[in-house]
């Protein structure tokens, strides 16, 4: 029974794939995003089962389908887990998965290649859920790869634009870079332990006497490298901000609420290994609070509505990899549901927007849309002031443990994570009052066409905000059910329920009046002086420099991808030529002797019977 419904959640989406990959076209448009959304709703309701079971038995769900690899000692099954994290997991990539189906049925009805679209999700939701649900290291690697692709393939959905193709190969050859540390992580494991499932892993670190705690820190700072590169951390973030090249609603699936979020749930389903590595749990604190400062920073001058979520989807998963890194994983995850369900909002309500004005995304040809579109302006205006952490929303009690968590273990971290988190509120009020509030700026022929969007669209945006508004409430303060429903996972909760004392009030004041001060600067600059910002070519300073992403792509290009053109220049040049010159000379020389021996055969007997002689 168990495996059977195991196999529906895994297989349900890459059916789904397979029918519109193959009778999509023919079936017409609305079919396959039906096909496309039935097929994600379906592991959505398994899922559920699931996690109704395991609440009421306690005992998580262990399939082996069967004997995969052995090789001398290393012995790997196909199978799945289905325990407290991965069921988590599953809940919102499956939930808010369906919700993106259902939106996209609207969004992408225009597109000639929709069946395509809805293929190309349901793939990727196969993958994920192979990610999330493998018993071990290896599956999870499948996973891993899949969903790289089915982003490569997503981002440059629209490939008759060549910025769109170069973005998703940016995307998928930086993800490579990250794959080999995951990849080399596996490998030491492997020949350390003679495993790669979860489960034997953890007993035999737990049972080891001499272990080589500098081999097991190097495989955790391996795996590190792997979730950088998945998850978007310096140094390998800026493939992210440049994925908005896609449709809107893979923006939000993708680069929102699942994929980004693949390195932070390898790290906390290997929590035990990262335990045992201190030095490697203080490199990823350090690299999350600067990721979350520097995104920010970035984020404050952007122009373009999906870039501003972009750097904000960097500067949260840093503030996450913050909390991981200070071994709060139970911390790190509420923030990742509620960032899952309020940016997965804001992201759709971007996309309504940019529907309403079909394709423009410059917050500088926006205004007052709040009239035009009444649904998209409250849904984002409720996730962003849960994003902003203003009470009660969600962002609120997920953010306020991080940055407690962050005050209790290192206080310049905190004082950056605070920093990162009031630039938050300023960017995120700063595209509301530009894009929802004042005058309108577009053309008068956008003006006239100005709508809401239809039903299939505002659905999901009201369902994600009324999460986005209640999500908090599963880890409250000292009574917190997510806590509890993790604690078998981990040897210790970190936060130890953070008891509330003057200290944590004084936390939570600070955190909200930092949240509140971003909040008015953005209401004085942009409604009360009623700023736009200046046209590109008239930035100029620090705002330039912010503006250009403070040149790291720039820097990349001259340092990687110009030296790797030249290298392979010279060898296409130098090396290749002279090789074949060689291979070719060879082949002359050859050439030469046979020639020069074809003129000893002349035909006359005579000729051969003296040479004979002789």
């Amino acid at each position: 029974m168990d495996t059977n419904l195991a196999l529906v959640l895994v297989l349900a989406p890459l059916l789904g794939f397979l029918i519109n990959v193959f009778f999509g076209k023919s079936l017409g448009k609305t079919v396959s995003g039906i096909i496309g959304t039935a097929a994600v709703v379906v592991s959505f309701a398994v899922t559920l089962f699931f996690f109704n079971q395991l609440s009421q038995t306690k005992q998580a769900v262990q399939v082996t389908l069967f004997d995969w690899i052995q090789i001398s000692n290393l012995h790997i099954n196909l199978g799945f887990l289905l325990d407290q994290l991965s069921l988590l997991w599953l809940l919102f990539v499956t939930g808010i998965g369906s919700l993106i189906h259902l939106y996209s049925i609207s969004y992408m009805h225009d597109d000639e290649n929709m069946h395509k679209f809805f293929a190309y999700l349901n793939l990727f939701v196969f993958f994920m859920i192979t990610l999330v649900i493998g018993s071990n290291l290896l599956v999870l690697f499948i996973g891993w790869e899949g969903v790289g692709l089915c982003s490569y393939l997503l981002i440059g959905f629209w490939h008759k634009n060549q910025d769109y193709n170069d973005a998703a190969k940016k995307a998928f050859i930086m993800n490579r870079i990250g794959d080999l540390g995951l990849l080399i992580g596996m490998f030491i494991l492997g020949s350390m332990f003679s495993t790669l499932d979860y489960a034997t892993l953890k007993t035999a670190i737990a049972g080891a006497t001499n272990l080589d705690t500098t081999l097991l820190s190097l495989a955790a700072l391996c795996l590190f490298i792997g979730a950088c590169g998945k998850s978007a951390q310096i140094p390998l973030y800026t493939w992210l901000p440049d994925a908005m090249a896609g449709p809107t609603p893979v923006s939000a699936l993708i680069h929102a609420a699942t994929m980004v979020t693949a390195g932070i749930f390898m790290v906390t389903r290997l929590n035990f290994v990262f335990d045992l590595a201190p030095d490697v749990q203080n490199i990823i604190a350090v690299i999350g609070g600067i990721t979350s400062l520097v995104a920010a920073t970035i984020g404050l001058v952007q122009t373009d509505i999906k870039k501003v979520l972009a750097y904000s989807t960097v500067s949260q998963l840093g503030l996450m990899f913050l909390a991981l890194g200070f071994g709060a994983y139970e911390v790190a995850v509420f923030h990742v549901i509620t960032h899952a369900f309020f940016k997965a909002c804001l992201f759709l309500g971007s996309g309504s927007v940019i529907h309403g004005l079909h394709g423009e995304q410059d917050m500088r040809k926006m205004g007052g849309l709040r009239k035009a579109m009444p649904i998209t302006f409250w849904t984002m205006l409720i996730s962003s002031l849960a994003i902003s952490g203003v009470p009660f929303f969600s962002g609120f009690f997920s953010k306020d443990e991080i940055l407690m968590t962050a005050f209790h273990h290192n206080i310049p971290l905190y004082v950056i994570g605070s920093i990162a988190s009031i630039m938050t509120a300023f960017y995120m009020f700063r595209l509301m009052f530009l894009t929802f509030f004042k005058d309108f700026r577009g053309t008068e022929e956008q003006k006239h066409h100005l709508h809401e969007s239809d039903g299939l669209i505002t659905f999901p945006l009201i369902v994600l905000a009324i999460l986005a508004t209640f999500g908090g409430l599963i880890s409250l303060p000292g009574n917190s059910w997510l806590n509890e429903y993790l604690a078998p996972l981990f040897a210790k909760v970190a936060g130890e329920e953070h008891h509330l004392g003057t200290t944590e009030y004084t936390l939570m004041g600070v955190a909200v009046l930092g949240g509140l001060l971003g909040i008015l600067i953005a209401y004085v600059k942009y409604f009360k002086q009623d700023n736009v910002p200046e046209a590109d070519e008239n930035i100029t300073g620090l705002t330039k420099v912010l503006y250009n992403k403070y040149y790291v792509d720039e820097a990349y290009d001259a340092v990687f991808v110009r030296s790797i053109n030249g290298l392979s220049k010279f060898f296409r040049d130098y090396i290749e030529t002279g090789l074949s010159a060689l291979v070719f000379g060879l082949g002359k020389i050859t050439n030469e002797l046979a020639f020069q021996g074809k003129k000893l055969q002349t035909g006359s007997i005579g000729l051969y019977l003296f040479v004979f002689v002789l």
